[in-house]
């Protein structure tokens, strides 16, 4: 039976606020990814500058989350103002790109930064979640969370969608440096720390060592690693994969790729996490986090033959990769608090996360690789091995990793 409280207005309140600041504020993550072919034209940037202008930010990342780490920030600092801050650092980034930047030299500078800041907006609304959250809800918290960064990563695609080939590439970075502004003010207005917010230890560096000798946290972090190496990559090249698609990539059908990868990577993902995370809760996170694993791996399978789809058949496809490459973000978030030291959860999660992100560093790049030897079409293959062996890692970790019980 479930606790009533964790259904009360007092508590969907500020979950739905940090979910909101997650929307707003992680709409810069991809703001320079989505607007690749106009920075092409208009730069005349090669395909090396494509990749990093999504690896920088990954990068900023992973180096704004240790730092961040390493000092405490968000046991030093209300995690509300952290928040709020960090947010509108990332705004404030995104904002001199489109007014001030002509040259990819600083642009690449800008966005590493803007990656910076955000370790302090995603990270920070994890805690804050878990401020409000109970044992019985972790994880459809923690998927609620990740939905609301998947929908706010793909918010500039949205934009450029509707606007349509006439807005220019700084009107959307600057709509996304807007959603900053708002999420920042979001964050100082209407977020608070819950009931369940405490000062953690200072972390122990040398956890983050221990804890990849034991088993249980160990199985776990390979499968996650097995999820980041897929999930970023088909972010960013999932426009890339459509445009080389026969039925999309004369827009067919009237319909912007923007708007199909929107659709298809941040509407069907956040729904993907937000299914995830209920059952997870009620069957226990290895058994849902195999399941998507598993279905994500089968479309990487099928990635050559569905190109060649229809339009319908296509969207379908891609709506369910979209779900499924990032349905257990959350699943293994809550799985690896489970299975680590209670005392240095927060250190066990920004190592999870430190290695993940710098992971995509190398997932991302490859891609391109591949089709410019074989072509778009075949491309996302080399994401295979990732769910497949991060599939293998849970299931090695099943009897470790038990249910959170949700029933009297």
């Amino acid at each position: 039976m479930r606790v009533a409280r964790h259904r009360t207005p007092a508590r969907t309140g500020p979950r739905a606020a940090i979910a909101l600041v997650q929307v707003l504020g992680l709409a810069v993550w991809f703001s320079a990814s989505a607007v690749v072919p106009r920075l092409r034209a208009e730069w005349g940037i090669g395909e090396a500058t494509v990749v990093w202008l999504t690896v920088s930010v990954q990068l900023g990342f992973v180096a704004g989350a240790v730092t961040s780490a390493v000092l405490t920030l968000p046991d030093r600092v209300r995690p509300h103002r952290l928040l709020a801050g960090s947010a509108l650092g990332a705004a404030a980034c995104t904002l001199v790109l489109a007014t001030v930047v002509d040259s990819p030299g600083p642009a690449l500078v800008l966005r590493a930064l803007t990656g910076v800041f955000l370790a302090g907006v995603y990270p920070v609304g994890m805690k804050l979640t878990a401020s409000w959250s109970g044992p019985g809800t972790r994880f459809r918290d923690l998927g609620v969370l990740v939905g609301a960064l998947t929908l706010g990563s793909a918010l500039p695609h949205l934009l450029g969608g509707l606007a349509g080939p006439g807005l220019p590439w700084r009107g959307v970075l600057l709509g996304a440096a807007a959603a900053g502004v708002l999420a920042a003010l979001v964050a100082a207005g209407l977020v608070r720390p819950g009931p369940g917010h405490a000062p953690a230890p200072r972390p122990d560096p040398r956890y983050a060592v221990r804890m990849l000798r034991e088993r249980g946290p160990l199985l776990v972090v390979c499968g996650y690693l097995g999820h980041m190496w897929e999930l970023y990559a088909f972010w960013t090249w999932l426009p890339a994969y459509l445009a080389a698609a026969p039925a999309t990539s004369a827009r067919s059908g009237g319909v912007p790729i923007e708007l199909v990868v929107f659709a298809t990577s941040g509407v069907a993902g956040a729904l993907g996490c937000a299914v995830a995370g209920r059952l997870a809760d009620r069957e226990g996170p290895a058994p849902v986090a195999i399941a998507a694993l598993l279905a994500s791996g089968t479309c990487c399978l099928l990635s050559p033959v569905m190109v060649g789809a229809g339009a319908p058949g296509l969207y379908v496809f891609c709506a369910v990769w979209g779900a499924a490459v990032v349905a257990d973000s959350g699943v293994f978030t809550g799985a690896l608090s489970d299975v680590a030291d209670r005392r240095y959860v927060g250190t066990a999660l920004t190592t999870q996360t430190a290695l993940g992100f710098l992971l995509t560093a190398v997932s991302i790049p490859v891609v391109p690789l591949i089709a410019t030897a074989g072509g778009w079409p075949t491309a996302l293959l080399v994401l295979l091995p990732g769910p497949v062996l991060g599939a293998m890692a849970v299931r090695a970790s099943l009897p470790s990793a038990p249910a959170v019980p949700v029933r009297a």
